[in-house]
């Protein structure tokens, strides 16, 4: 599958395309940059990397070293979102729809996900990475929604409006250091390190993002973070005090999304 996706990368063609012409042989351009992008990945840089794209929630995302890589287990955050803003005791209404904030927003995969799905939300995304803003900002114009996101350089939601929010959304680091070695070896290599790993427990960004979304979001609003199976009963004691505690599971049974809502 690798070589086929670095296939259809070097000669800027589909999968259908590529099945359709089986006999079409590559230019000496062609192999060079073949072999370049095979020798790339046999060194453990993720394929993503290589293209510079990855596919989320049906959706084309440039993607940077300056990035996490966007996952489909993410996207039980995006189907959490819908359901509970769906849902008649969901959210505390606000005037032109919902307010929403992507704290640590990367890529940008998580906003512009939601801004595709919710035309009358106002999104806000945060990260304290210059270099991953620039990305989402890539993205956000790529897909003609950089009117509808505002960006913000800044740790976690340090400097936002309290009680101004509907749902505090977040795919925050989360993996431990004492858990590095269980970490796939390209992750651990080429991605972001602020984004893997939160600190010796994985709950240190965690730990400081609850209480500030505390502040964040308005009364009845909803706090949504991805989470993995290793954390998920210590982030339901952080979560101690809220309302409608709940964790989900992704489709391999893993928890993967924990969300509360303020009182």
């Amino acid at each position: 599958m690798n070589a086929e996706l670095l296939l259809m990368f070097t000669l800027g063609c589909d999968r259908a395309h590529l099945y359709a012409h089986p006999e079409r042989k590559l230019t000496t351009e062609e192999q060079t940059r073949y072999d370049e992008a095979l020798t790339q990945r046999a060194r453990g840089i993720p394929a993503q990397y290589i293209t510079g794209h990855q596919e989320f929630w049906g959706m084309d995302f440039i993607v940077t070293p300056a990035v996490l890589i966007p996952r489909p287990e993410t996207e039980h955050v995006i189907e959490t979102v819908l359901r509970l803003g769906s849902s008649n005791g969901g959210r505390a209404s606000s005037p032109g729809g919902p307010q929403i904030v992507d704290v640590g927003t990367g890529s940008g995969c998580i906003a512009l996900a939601l801004a595709k799905e919710i035309p009358q939300a106002e999104i806000h995304a945060t990260d304290i990475s210059a270099d991953a803003l620039e990305i989402a900002r890539a993205n956000a114009a790529r897909h003609q929604l950089e009117s509808r996101i505002r960006f913000y350089q800044t740790d976690l939601l340090q400097g936002l409006a309290a009680n101004a929010f509907d749902f505090v959304v977040s795919n925050p680091p989360y993996v431990g250091e004492s858990e590095e070695d269980q970490v796939q070896l390209e992750v651990r290599k080429f991605e972001p390190r602020s984004a893997v790993f939160a600190g010796a427990t994985g709950l240190e960004t965690i730990e400081r993002l609850v209480p500030q979304a505390l502040t964040a979001l308005k009364p009845r609003g909803w706090l949504i973070i991805e989470i993995s199976g290793t954390i998920a009963d210590r982030v339901k004691r952080i979560l101690n005090g809220w309302q409608l505690v709940q964790i989900t599971d992704d489709l391999q049974g893993i928890p993967r999304v924990a969300s509360a809502q303020r009182s």
